[in-house]
């Protein structure tokens, strides 16, 4: 059922990264991995550079970089870091790694 559901929502991300610098570029790196093992053609994925566009990560209450916003399906989830422990990554998406 859970695996069903999530065929059908939507799932939105925004990556806000530093350059690219490493600990970015991991971060980028891990999202897509996650993506693409459990979310196949159900997300999208903004990528949010906090120097090309600092106005817009203050806005939206960023002040660590990288920092994932899942904006869809509400709430909005936020978690900071390089997203390198998948299962922790999929618990705080609401997205358990048995059902995904």
């Amino acid at each position: 059922m859970m695996a069903e559901l999530q065929q059908q929502v939507p799932f939105s991300f925004q990556l806000f990264v530093a350059g690219d610098t490493p600990n970015s570029v991991q971060a980028l790196s891990n999202l897509t991995a996650l993506c693409q093992a459990h979310l196949p053609g159900c997300h999208q994925i903004e990528v949010v550079d906090v120097f090309r566009d600092p106005g817009r990560a203050l806005s939206e209450g960023i002040f660590l970089t990288p920092t994932l916003l899942r904006t869809l399906p509400a709430p909005v989830q936020r978690i900071v870091g390089t997203l390198s422990d998948t299962r922790v990554v999929l618990e705080a998406l609401g997205l358990e790694a048995g059902s995904a």
